[in-house]
């Protein structure tokens, strides 16, 4: 008799004790994994007398090995970081990656999709561009192939969406600032590439009015995806014109908390927390690179592996289940605070 009736892959890996990429590599080829590893899971399928339906999935559908992953802008240090763990991931469980960028660019980001589509792909882990994607395309391709989103939002879209909880990020750069110095203004584009920088600004803007302060959000001019420079020059333009309204800076994203840093340093205002200081500046997201800003920058972090980890699961529960769930599923990741010399 089995000991459990195992409903999917997910539950299958669990009672194994093996991580999901691993169960899904047998399943497509038994002689890709360690003979070790190989008993251990067909002890698991006698026990269980559990049988996926990936192969008629794959059979019927006529399903290639690829897995497409799109991505609005690989330059990026945020996307390249999360696509390099997607990558390692897709290609533990015996599938063949396929990265594409879209370059910021909404014609480059439906071309990539139609590219995706031609070669009949397993499936699509999609960051869309957001604000300036083709909805209706996305929709549609969507429909067509199974496709998880990441990262960035479009509401009934896709068959399942995984991302970081902004207002997480947001409330606890907040809460921290006003409790060790002046309250933050929000130093942001007026025109925003990713569409989560929206959801800070409100978040940050909901934040202060609990606490009973006075939101102060700077917009600076600036299009696409060059953060650092928009930063720089927005930073130069606000102090031109008066400086900013607090000593305080919270940046909608670390990129361009990195323009904002050079351009105080051009401007000999010293950043940090410490006597002589002149202002302090935190930011979210943890770009690889804001560990080694001078100072370093307080910020809120992305949980890459679960954001990474998830999207994979998902889009390999999605395959399992012919390409539909019952119903759309979303699943945000709290951030998580980190104290540097910026604040």
């Amino acid at each position: 008799m089995p000991e459990k009736k195992i409903r999917n892959m997910e539950e299958f890996a669990a009672v194994s004790g093996l991580s999901r990429p691993t169960v899904s590599k047998y399943f497509n080829d038994p002689d890709s994994v360690r003979a070790t590893t190989r008993k251990r899971i067909e002890a698991a399928l006698e026990r269980h007398e559990y049988r996926p339906n990936i192969y008629a999935v794959n059979q019927n559908r006529r399903l290639t090995k690829n897995i497409g992953i799109v991505v609005p802008y690989l330059a990026d240090p945020f996307f390249a970081e999360i696509a390099r763990s997607i990558e390692m991931l897709v290609i533990e469980a015996g599938f063949r990656p396929i990265l594409l960028g879209s370059h910021g660019d909404r014609g480059q980001e439906i071309d990539n999709l139609e590219s995706l589509r031609s070669i009949k792909p397993a499936g699509v882990l999609l960051a869309p561009l957001g604000r300036i994607s083709d909805r209706s395309a996305i929709e549609s391709f969507c429909k067509a192939v199974p496709t998880v989103l990441f990262d960035s939002n479009m509401e009934g879209t896709g068959a399942a969406f995984i991302g970081s909880d902004n207002v997480s990020f947001v409330d606890q750069t907040v809460d921290y600032l006003c409790r060790t110095g002046t309250p933050p203004c929000f130093f942001e584009m007026k025109t925003p590439a990713n569409p989560n920088a929206n959801k800070r600004r409100l978040a940050y803007i909901a934040a202060m009015e609990r606490a009973g302060l006075d939101p102060q959000v700077i917009k600076i001019d600036g299009e696409g995806w060059r953060f650092e420079e928009i930063g720089h020059k927005g930073t130069h333009d606000v102090i031109a014109s008066g400086g900013f309204p607090s000593d305080t800076v919270l940046c909608s994203n670390d990129r361009l908390a990195i323009g904002l840093l050079a351009a105080c340093y051009e401007h000999g205002l010293r950043v940090g927390r410490g006597d002589g200081c002149a202002m302090r500046v935190a930011s979210h997201d943890d770009h690889p690179y804001s560990r080694f800003t001078c100072p370093s920058l307080t910020t809120a972090a992305h949980d890459y592996a679960e954001v990474s980890g998830r999207s994979v699961d998902t889009l390999f529960e999605l395959i399992e289940s012919g390409g539909r769930f019952d119903q759309r599923r979303e699943t945000l990741f709290a951030a998580r605070l980190i104290l540097r010399d910026s604040a």
